[in-house]
């Protein structure tokens, strides 16, 4: 009997499976963690629109961030919402119910003055409105007062890899950092590179997606995208990919948030009070690419 000749694989075989290979490492959500042809379950995957508007996003947007927040426009009552109404003269003859709670129609009662709808306005509003209606009644009440006692319609959204998502109470003061924290933080399925913040739009409207860079904000405390929150933002936290584990960090880093700028000597102290100015700071060095960035070599050592 002859010798059985081993199945030989031919060249073209071979860069068949090398590039096969190169697909599955490169091939992003579909292929890595989460995707349907990876080896882990389904996860959170950036919609292709999502990701598109992510990097077109401008450094330069004027959005309120950590380090400059600002208020917001009046509060807007909405159904769900709490209200206690009452008369500002403690003894005014007006007698109101206690607190209030907008009911889907929009409306809350004042007892025997009848409904008011609250929903769509600002607490000065419901004032003057509630005023007006008591006073075709009882004549001039006086001053009312309208005081917001709880408000669960305002609220942020945390989703995907994270260890508690959900729905949160939207106080004013959030960032994006305090909003991944109420949500437990992010997992070890988690992108930190491809974190997202979309701002609700109208359909016809355009569309707000911000990307945030995790690691620059907790490792570095770059705020530039530790965004303040507005009501019914959007974080998105999609599932890791081959790519995120084969991504160079520093090159990931640079380009979520740009090239990190040292402080022009050592820290000091806050100026005295008076009319004193600081130094002029010395202008930012120019942008220099981890790729152009040479690397020292060990000096040669002496023989013993």
């Amino acid at each position: 009997m002859g010798r059985m000749r081993r199945p030989r694989l031919s060249r073209k075989a071979g860069w068949g499976g090398t590039v096969g290979l190169a697909v599955l490492l490169l091939g992003g959500c579909a292929m890595g963690p989460g995707g349907p042809l990876g080896l882990f379950p389904a996860g959170h995957c950036l919609l292709p629109e999502a990701r598109q508007l992510r990097q077109a996003a401008l450094e330069t947007l004027l959005l309120p961030r950590e380090l400059d927040k600002q208020v917001l426009p009046p509060y807007v009552v909405e159904a769900g919402d709490v209200l206690l109404v009452q008369p500002a003269d403690l003894d005014s003859p007006i007698r109101l119910p206690g607190d209030q709670t907008v009911l889907p129609d929009g409306t809350i009662s004042l007892g025997r003055y009848g409904s008011l709808p609250v929903a769509g306005k600002t607490v000065e509003q419901i004032e003057a409105e509630a005023r007006a209606l008591i006073g075709t009644q009882a004549g001039d009440p006086g001053p009312i007062l309208v005081r917001v006692v709880v408000r669960p319609s305002k609220v942020f959204y945390v989703l995907g890899e994270v260890n508690a998502p959900g729905a949160f109470p939207f106080t004013g003061r959030e960032t994006v950092l305090d909003a991944l924290l109420a949500a437990g933080g992010l997992n070890d399925r988690a992108s930190r590179r491809n974190i997202i913040l979309s701002r609700p739009s109208p359909p016809d409207g355009c569309r707000v997606v911000l990307p945030v860079c995790f690691d620059a904000i907790v490792q570095l405390g770059d705020t530039t995208t530790n965004y303040q929150l507005a009501p019914g933002d959007r974080i998105f936290v999609p599932t890791r990919n081959l790519w995120d584990d084969l991504c160079c960090r520093t090159k990931c880093s640079h380009r979520c948030g740009g090239p990190q700028v040292p402080c022009p000597g050592p820290l000091v102290a806050a100026p005295p009070a008076g009319p004193h100015s600081l130094p002029a700071l010395p202008p930012a060095p120019r942008e220099v690419h981890p790729e152009t960035i040479p690397i020292p070599r060990p000096l040669p050592q002496a023989p013993k």
